[in-house]
C-alpha cells in the first residue's frame, strides 16, 4: 500500500458503519417502528422512489443478483484500488479506467483526465 493511505477498514467512514453495524445489528424491525410510527411512511416512500427511478431508467432496482454480483466486483478491485505495484486490470474498459484514476489521484501523480 502506499505510504500515507490508510486501508479502508482504517478510515473513519467505515469505523462508524461498523459502529452502527454493531449497535444495530440484533434490534428487531418491530422496535424501530414502534419508536417511530412515522418511520414506514418514509420507508414507503422512498422505496417508491427508488422503484419509480427504475421504472424511468428501465433496470431493476431490486435486482439482488446483481447486488451479489456487484460484491463480487468489489471484492476483486478493492485489492487493485489498494495495491502499491500497478495492478494488472482485467475489466471491462470503463471500470479499468476509473481504477486508473482513482489510483493517479490517491497517489497524486499528475492531472486526471
Amino acid at each position: 500500500m502506499a505510504a500515507g493511505v490508510r486501508p479502508l477498514t482504517d478510515r473513519p467512514t467505515w469505523r462508524a458503519l461498523r459502529r452502527h453495524d454493531d449497535e444495530m445489528r440484533n434490534v428487531h424491525l418491530r422496535t424501530l417502528f414502534a419508536d417511530d410510527p412515522k418511520r414506514g411512511e418514509r420507508y414507503t416512500a422512498e422505496e417508491h422512489s427508488v422503484f419509480t427511478q427504475g421504472a424511468v431508467w428501465e433496470i431493476d432496482s431490486f435486482d439482488q443478483w446483481g447486488v451479489e454480483f456487484g460484491k463480487v466486483l468489489a471484492q476483486r478491485i478493492v485489492p487493485e484500488l489498494e495495491s502499491a505495484e500497478e495492478p494488472v486490470l482485467r475489466h471491462d474498459s470503463p471500470t479499468n479506467a476509473l481504477i486508473r484514476r482513482y489510483r493517479r489521484q490517491r497517489l497524486g501523480s499528475g492531472s486526471v483526465t
